[in-house]
């Protein structure tokens, strides 16, 4: 075998090999959704009890939170949520008082290290209704669990179920 066909013939070996390796993190997706779907519903325990550590628990330090809400022109825009504002509201709502936001579906993208989840959910305030929408989770896996790390949501009093 001359030179060149050995090498050609080692290379198509090596590339052979490499298509043929089993993709662990596709063996894994339904893992990783669920592990996603556990971490959004830790986040919504916390949010329907006030407990905000079990919340913070769930986030990234850095989490991008946004609402899209209708501007007095009828169009769209997007509205920064302060973080800090966000839990203290959650902590601090009387005790009489309770938030229930029903998500109505999962869809989720996963791989090993990023996700992307839809839920749909409508939001009462003490059994009664208040609005609908749709929460878009991003979230990351750190090595030891996934956090969220942007969540942006919309919320309607018309077109819901």
């Amino acid at each position: 075998m001359s030179g060149l066909s050995l090498f050609n013939f080692i290379l198509f070996l090596t590339c052979a090999g490499v298509y043929s390796q089993k993709d662990v993190a596709k063996d894994d997706l339904p893992r990783y959704k669920d592990e996603v779907k556990q971490t959004i519903l830790e986040f919504f325990e916390g949010f329907h009890s006030g407990d905000t550590i079990k919340m913070k628990k769930t986030m990234d330090y850095n989490i991008a939170m946004q609402t899209i809400t209708k501007t007095k022109s009828g169009g769209k825009k997007a509205v920064k949520t302060d973080v800090n504002q966000f839990l203290k509201a959650i902590k601090t709502r009387s005790k009489g008082q309770r938030w229930d936001e029903r998500l109505l579906l999962f869809k989720i993208e996963a791989d090993a290290t990023i996700a992307t989840a839809w839920t749909p959910y409508e939001f009462y305030l003490n059994d009664t209704f208040s609005h609908c929408g749709v929460n878009i989770f991003q979230l990351y896996n750190d090595g030891k669990s996934w956090k969220i790390m942007a969540l942006a949501d919309t919320r309607d009093r018309e077109g819901c179920k």
